[in-house]
């Protein structure tokens, strides 16, 4: 009997190898899994923050598989969408599931690219050799914005209408072009049954290839210079007498098994999110959008889905539209050209000053603020607050230029005493006697983070880097 067990198994895995070996002669299958798996290499010593690329993918699928079969029941007309919406949250089988599924798979795309791009800050992933593979997965981040914004539309809840309303008025800003620009976009003099085929015709169609494209483009340059680690060190330039990385693994198993724990760890949170807190409190799904777009009513109060307030906080903070608009593209350009802003030759937080390592934690802890301050009405403090905010979130890169390489005292002084005088230009000609008092205490934030960032390096020795180890730690 296990004679007969055996020479089965044996005729199987021949038959198995024939027909690798069949499909190896037409494409090159085993040599694929061999370059991107088995025989790739990467550092032993990846941590927590390295699963959220591979949660990324994994909502990326999520995203593109319950889009299709929403679009199954959905109608991209002005007159049915709504009812289409609640025709598939109520009538369609399982309908529910697959729309809460996208609604917080489209949050969720954001948490894990977030802390991804922080990931990538902390341990200085954008760094020579692999400035583009930073700037394709900033291109993917603006695509993944443009089609988050476009599925914003496709509910035609109230707030979805007048979000859009908003943000495609801001085009209208931008001299000579503006208006052109904001009715081509529309494809109507106002927000309509046009502009809902288009968008939907983009976020389902166009803006899917496009982020696929460039998924795989970053993914070519990652495998292409290999993966940054936590100690910022280039394993390929230490291999061992086999010809492989002495500070490497193979990705399979050894990455594949781990990222396989986070997913599963991922699934579980997203479940909990899905079935008990889909709306999550009104940032995920906001109560408005529950009524029926109507554009003879606007709302009290209109802000767009939580992933774009941050930069929504920083483009109302700046009293007028133009140069409103201006400093949040800024904001999101700026990142862009980060590898050559910042030029130190650490890579790794582990190993880089005290001091960058808080500006890092104020930084996003800025980020945090602008995005809670761009759901808040705009009132005069939080619009204050806001403005003095977006300025630290652009002093941030301004640190990082003047760390990227040993500066004397006097430029430390001067660029201070520089930024302060020019801040304090902007104040005057913004000046309002009525919040006079509450614009100076708030000039106060960026004069003490300029302070604390460009003053104590001279006095100090607390923007010293570490010795960076020649071998990866554990």
């Amino acid at each position: 009997m296990e004679r007969q067990n055996q020479d089965y198994f044996d005729r199987a895995a021949a038959g198995w190898n024939r027909f690798i070996g069949w499909i190896d002669a037409r494409v090159p299958l085993s040599s694929f899994v061999r370059s991107q798996a088995t025989e790739y290499y990467a550092p032993k010593n990846f941590n927590f923050w390295y699963y959220f690329g591979v949660l990324s993918l994994v909502v990326l699928v999520i995203q593109i598989v319950t889009g299709i079969f929403l679009t199954m029941n959905y109608k991209p007309s002005a007159e049915d969408a709504f009812a289409s919406v609640e025709y598939i949250m109520r009538d369609v089988e399982w309908g529910w599931l697959i729309r809460y599924m996208h609604s917080t798979g489209a949050s969720a795309f954001f948490v894990v690219v977030y802390l991804h791009m922080f990931r990538g800050l902390m341990y200085g992933s954008y760094k020579a050799p692999r400035e583009l593979l930073w700037i394709f997965g900033m291109l993917v981040y603006v695509a993944l914005m443009a089609e988050a914004f476009m599925g914003y539309l496709l509910p035609w809840g109230q707030m979805s209408y007048w979000g859009a309303q908003v943000i495609i008025s801001l085009f209208g800003a931008i001299p000579k072009i503006g208006e052109p620009l904001a009715l081509w976009i529309r494809g109507d003099f106002a927000i309509s049954d046009i502009t809902l085929n288009r968008f939907f015709a983009l976020h389902v169609i166009a803006m899917p290839l496009i982020l696929i494209l460039l998924v795989v483009f970053h993914l070519v340059a990652l495998r292409h210079n290999g993966s940054n680690n936590p100690d910022g060190i280039e394993i390929k330039k230490n291999l061992g007498p086999d010809g492989h990385p002495v500070d490497g693994i193979p990705f399979h198993p050894y990455y594949t098994v781990k990222d396989l724990v986070g997913v599963i760890l991922f699934a579980i949170v997203f479940a909990v999110v899905v079935f008990f807190v889909p709306e999550m409190g009104g940032y995920f799904l906001e109560h408005a959008n529950f009524e029926p777009a109507n554009p003879l009513v606007t709302p009290e109060h209109i802000a767009p889905v939580w992933y774009f307030t941050p930069f929504y906080a920083i483009l109302r903070a700046v009293p007028d539209k133009f140069l409103g608009v201006l400093a949040m593209g800024a904001a999101i350009l700026v990142l862009f050209v980060l590898p050559w802003l910042d030029r130190h030759p650490v890579k790794s937080m582990r190993y880089r000053s005290s001091l960058y390592k808080l500006a890092l934690i104020v930084f996003a802890a800025t980020f945090i603020v602008l995005g809670y301050l761009g759901l808040k009405p705009p009132t005069r403090f939080f619009s204050e607050l806001s403005l003095r905010l977006s300025e630290l979130y652009f002093l941030f890169f301004l640190v990082s230029w003047a760390y990227s390489k040993t500066r004397s005292r006097g430029f430390h002084f001067g660029l201070f005493a520089g930024v302060l005088v020019l801040l304090a230009i902007l104040d005057a000609v913004r000046w309002d006697p009525i919040n006079g008092s509450l614009m100076l205490q708030m000039y106060l934030i960026p004069a003490v983070y300029l302070a604390i960032f460009l003053l104590l390096p001279v006095f100090t020795r607390l923007n010293e880097s570490k010795p960076v180890p020649e071998r990866v730690t554990f």
